[in-house]
């Protein structure tokens, strides 16, 4: 009896964690994003990670992007992730829209997470204006919000 009532409580707080995880909607396609961030006048997080190799990029996502504080700030911006994995299939259009951001942002570690404001040119051409970067921040959820709300509400 107790190994049933042990299996069926780490069943619900499983289930409680990836309740809590599909709550937040990343994005893949950064087209579709700056669409979004347009629509609703949104600043737009880009993650780059290697999902299935980068021990600090596992590290951010337990310890903030997993979080009720996070999936509660991650309503003011549309969320990207640029993912580089190693050993999981990825699809070509993906793997080339990730390759042209990295190197535009020039990113050479991971996890590395940048904010930007898409802005609509006169030739309709839309530019990424940088507005900081980040990665792992030490000590959890609340100090990492810290540094992104200091990035995201900066002033342009």
């Amino acid at each position: 009896m107790k190994k049933v009532i042990l299996t069926l409580l780490i069943a619900i707080l499983f289930a409680c964690n990836l309740d809590a995880q599909q709550r937040v909607k990343w994005h893949t396609d950064v087209n579709q994003a700056l669409e979004i961030a347009f629509k609703e006048d949104k600043k737009v997080m880009l993650f780059f990670t290697g999902s299935d190799w980068c021990g600090w990029c596992k590290r951010l996502q337990k310890e903030v992007f997993h979080t009720d504080d996070f999936e509660k700030w991650s309503s003011k911006v549309v969320l990207v992730e640029l993912d580089f994995p190693k050993r999981t299939p990825q699809d070509q259009n993906t793997r080339n829209q990730n390759l042209y951001l990295q190197s535009i942002f020039k990113v050479r570690g991971y996890p590395s997470v940048h904010f930007v404001k898409p802005e609509k040119k006169p030739d309709g051409k839309t530019n990424l204006q940088s507005l900081g970067s980040t990665g792992y921040v030490n000590g959890g959820a609340s100090a990492w919000l810290n540094v992104a709300n200091s990035i995201v509400n900066r002033s342009i």
